[in-house]
């Protein structure tokens, strides 16, 4: 018997290299400042875990990652099922759906600082083309908590739907016709086919979209800052509006030590969630 060639895994290298680089290195830097106190490149000083104890007790920080969170699960909650609604819409038009689903993958071309400001645009009281209708039924995004979080979560819908369709599209396609057809001849509903067909078959699809929305939504920024920046009265300052304020405040070794504590947060996530879905897999 022929042993094993491994030498392929030498292609991986130039790969390796350019990870460690572009990631490893600057990691290993984050957390070295973490634990420093820094004044000037010439001028730092150990201060321990000083850093991360101050953060890890601070009523601000379990407030912002309490927003976080919260904003992460309306976040799932709200485009996860209407991501695989609209792909089940798409399934059944046919030759047009592909126009369809480059309608829906149209926002996540637009560049990302420019999401915020063609929002803030679209509704201005004055010259938005919705701002008269909204300013009608009393919409004050700047002074308004609850108003200020349905404009940052459309406009995160709006940015990110397209990337939940196309994802649960491609699984609900991939699903062989015989099953539909087995399901008809046995007489089953609609709904019935959704849940013991359709919705086991894109499982995958949908692990990998609850896992990137979840990472991008815990750790958005650019929408919170520039729609109000963590206002009115803090209700959207999240855990990446309190690592800005930190670096525009030259702190970098306590922006550096929350950096890493983010860094084990989404870690941990991820970390979960394979483990999760091992599970799941050997189960099945």
């Amino acid at each position: 018997m022929r042993l094993h060639d491994n030498r392929a895994w030498l292609l991986l290298l130039p790969a390796l290299l350019l990870l460690g680089v572009i990631g490893a290195l600057p990691l290993m830097a984050v957390i070295n400042f973490g634990v420093h106190d820094i004044f000037t490149l010439s001028d730092v000083h150990w201060v321990g875990f000083e850093w991360f104890s101050d953060i890890l007790h601070s009523d601000r920080f379990l407030a912002s990652f309490g927003r976080s969170l919260l904003f992460s699960a309306l976040v799932l909650c709200i485009q996860v099922p209407l991501g695989i609604a609209v792909a089940l819409l798409l399934l059944g038009c046919g030759r047009w759906a592909v126009w369809g689903l480059m309608l829906c993958a149209l926002p996540l071309v637009v560049p990302w600082n420019m999401i915020p400001m063609l929002w803030l645009g679209l509704i201005d009281h004055k010259t938005g083309l919705l701002g008269p209708g909204l300013a009608a039924i009393g919409f004050d995004y700047k002074f308004t908590g609850l108003h200020t979080w349905a404009l940052i979560l459309t406009v995160d819908t709006w940015h990110w739907l397209g990337l939940v369709v196309v994802l649960a599209y491609a699984g609900l396609s991939a699903i062989p016709l015989a099953y539909r057809q087995a399901a008809a001849i046995d007489g089953a509903s609609r709904w019935a086919v959704f849940r013991y067909i359709e919705l086991p078959k894109i499982s995958g699809a949908l692990a990998i979209v609850f896992l990137l929305r979840f990472v991008d939504s815990f750790m958005i920024y650019t929408e919170a800052f520039a729609i109000n920046a963590g206002g009115p009265s803090d209700a959207t300052r999240f855990l990446s509006i309190e690592l800005g304020e930190e670096i525009k405040g030259f702190s970098y070794g306590q922006a550096a030590a929350r950096a890493t504590l983010y860094f084990l947060m989404v870690l941990a996530v991820v970390w979960a969630f394979v483990a999760a879905t091992r599970r799941v897999e050997d189960a099945t």
